[in-house]
């Protein structure tokens, strides 16, 4: 009973959750919705007995990638209200888009049948779950079944990250910024110049 009761609060608080995300009008309120729905989502996990799972969506998630978000959104000057001007335009497409993929989802379900490899992985006997920790059989399956998908996702993640350092160092009109090459190779004569005043005169 407590079990059920801690799942459906943990699915209720993320699903709210992921729903803030899209429909909150402050970015920076999306961000801690965000967070929220990660925290919950690991505790499904911790529910589920993957706790090694759980600790890494709250660390890789939560300490990383949605500060890294919230950083992000606080840094670069984007006029929200500007990018809102003209959406309505797009809600059509967005809905026939939106249909499409539903309908896809739908036939895929209807036609869902298991394979003859399907039905001999399950007949294979599993090892006792005793054995195995939860670290060690998702390492077994994420480094043979899935490996290109693990070094897609590192090779998307690289992108990203060379994005968000081209936003970073892009050059604005009127922004001032640290030229290290130009600080480094500068004289004694152009850092300091002696100017003789004579008593009496001022400026």
């Amino acid at each position: 009973m407590l079990t059920a009761f801690a799942f459906y609060l943990f699915a209720a608080i993320t699903l709210l959750s992921a729903m803030m995300v899209i429909t909150a009008r402050n970015p920076v309120h999306s961000v801690l919705f965000l967070i929220l729905a990660f925290f919950n989502a690991a505790g499904l996990f911790v529910l589920l007995g993957a706790e090694f799972i759980a600790m890494i969506l709250v660390i890789v998630y939560v300490g990383a990638v949605a500060v890294l978000f919230l950083f992000v959104v606080m840094m670069l000057d984007i006029s929200f209200a500007d990018l809102r001007k003209g959406a309505m335009q797009y809600v059509p497409v967005g809905l026939i888009a939106g249909g499409v993929l539903l309908a896809e989802l739908i036939a895929v379900f209807v036609a869902w049948r298991f394979s003859n490899s399907a039905e001999q992985n399950i007949a294979v006997p599993t090892p006792d779950a005793a054995e195995v920790t939860n670290t060690e059989a998702l390492g077994q399956v994420l480094y043979t079944d899935y490996i290109y998908a693990f070094q897609i996702s590192g090779l998307i993640l690289l992108v990203a990250m060379i994005g968000a350092i081209v936003l970073t160092h892009r050059r604005r009109p009127g922004v001032r910024k640290q030229k290290i090459e130009e600080q480094v190779s500068r004289t004694q004569e152009e850092a300091m110049e002696i100017q003789k005043v004579t008593p009496g005169t001022g400026i």
